[in-house]
C-alpha cells in the first residue's frame, strides 16, 4: 500500500515554480503526484520528463500515446526496479532509501511545472541504556551513572526525560555517528526516566529500569551492561583456560622429569 506524504508548499521557490516538500520513512513507497489535465498546450503529444537533481533523466512519458520509459540505471542503478509511472505521469518510488532524497523536477515539453523536494528518513534504532563503567570510581555510594547510546545515526537528537520533563538533550547532523548521553540518578529514585531518540519524522523510546541497572556496588563490583558483562565473562574464561594450561604443563613437566631421573638411576645401577 502506497503511503503519501505530500505536505504543504515550501515558502521558497526555484524560479517561478513552488517546491513541494515531501517526506517518507525509509522502506515505504511514495508517490509524487502531478495533474497534467490542468496543463494546456498546443503540442500533439506532450512529453512528460522526470529529472532527479536537475541532471539525471529518470522517467519519460508521452501524454497522448501513453508510452512510458524509466531510466532506473542512472547513478549506478540506485533506482533499479523501484520507479513506476501511472497513467497521469505521476511518479512512484518503491522501497525508498535515504539516497533517494533530493530534488525532483517535472518538465512537460518545454515547461517545468512541478518540483518536489523529497526527504527519506532512515529508520531509527532503539536507544540502549547501560551502566557507565567509566564513572564507577567517581560515583557516590548513593548515585548511579548511566549512558543512553545510539549508533550510526544522523540528523537526530537524543534526550533524557523524567516523566514528561526534559532533563538533557544532544543533537547531531553528521552522517553515521554514534552518540552517548549521560545521566546520574539515585539508587532509591522512584521517578520514571526514559531516553528518546528522534528526528523530525519519528522517534524511539527506551525506559530506564533503575532497579535492574542501578544496584549498589559492594566491594566495587558493578554490572555494566550486557556487553561489558560478556567481555568480562570471556576474559575470565580465557584466564581460566590459561591457568589450566599452565597447570597441565607443570604436571607433565614434573612427570617427565621424574621419569628421566628414574631412568638415569636405573642406568647407573
Amino acid at each position: 500500500m502506497f503511503i503519501y506524504f505530500c505536505l504543504s508548499l515550501w515558502s521558497g521557490v526555484f524560479g517561478d515554480v513552488a517546491v513541494k516538500s515531501v517526506s517518507v520513512m525509509e522502506g515505504e513507497s511514495v508517490t509524487l503526484n502531478i495533474d497534467v489535465n490542468t496543463v494546456e498546450t498546443d503540442e500533439t503529444d506532450d512529453q512528460i520528463q522526470w529529472r532527479f537533481r536537475h541532471n539525471f533523466i529518470i522517467a519519460l512519458m508521452y501524454r497522448q500515446s501513453g508510452e512510458k520509459t524509466v531510466y532506473d540505471d542512472v547513478l549506478d542503478g540506485r533506482f533499479r526496479g523501484r520507479l513506476e509511472l501511472d497513467q497521469t505521469g505521476s511518479l512512484t518510488i518503491t522501497d525508498t532509501r535515504t539516497t533517494d532524497s533530493g530534488l525532483y523536477t517535472v518538465k512537460i515539453t518545454n515547461n517545468i511545472l512541478y518540483k518536489f523536494n523529497l526527504t527519506v528518513y532512515a529508520r531509527l534504532s532503539v536507544p540502549v541504556i547501560s551502566r557507565d563503567c567509566s564513572s564507577l570510581s567517581s560515583s557516590s555510594e548513593q548515585s548511579c551513572s548511566l549512558l543512553c547510546s545510539v549508533v550510526n545515526v544522523s540528523a537526530v537528537s537524543v534526550s533524557w526525560f523524567r516523566g514528561h520533563s526534559l532533563l538533557s538533550s544532544i543533537s547531531v547532523f553528521d552522517l553515521s555517528i554514534s552518540l552517548s548521553l549521560p545521566l546520574e540518578v539515585e539508587y532509591q529514585d522512584k521517578n520514571i526516566y526514559s531516553c528518546v531518540l528522534n528526528n523530525s519524522f519519528t522517534n524511539q523510546t527506551t525506559h530506564l529500569d533503575i532497579r535492574g541497572l542501578c544496584q549498589p556496588c559492594p566491594d566495587h563490583i558493578c554490572s555494566c551492561g550486557f556487553t561489558e558483562a560478556v567481555i568480562r565473562l570471556v576474559l575470565s574464561a580465557l584466564v581460566g583456560v590459561a591457568a589450566v594450561a599452565v597447570l597441565v604443563y607443570d604436571i607433565r613437566s614434573r612427570s617427565l622429569q621424574q621419569k628421566r631421573e628414574q631412568t638415569s638411576s636405573s642406568s647407573s645401577d
